[in-house]
């Protein structure tokens, strides 16, 4: 028996700096994107990511891709 992982959708996630604290430490916020293909492109999803990233005033910090899936016993 084999065990595989059927590719389910992903999420997109786009970490930006909104400010910086009082430490001098920056301060960071989570935008996510629901429903990516799971068959698409990363460089693909990373220029959606960079043109998401254009729109808004804050600095983009980190691109993250979670892939989700099933995994089942064959």
């Amino acid at each position: 028996m084999a065990v595989v992982k059927v590719p389910q959708n992903s999420k997109l996630l786009l970490k930006v700096q909104i400010d910086v604290s009082a430490t001098d430490k920056p301060v960071l916020r989570q935008r996510t994107f629901a429903n990516v293909k799971s068959d698409a492109l990363d460089s693909d999803v990373f220029a959606v990511a960079e043109s998401l990233a254009s729109l808004q005033k804050h600095a983009l910090v980190d691109v993250i891709r979670q892939d989700m899936g099933n995994i089942i016993n064959q």
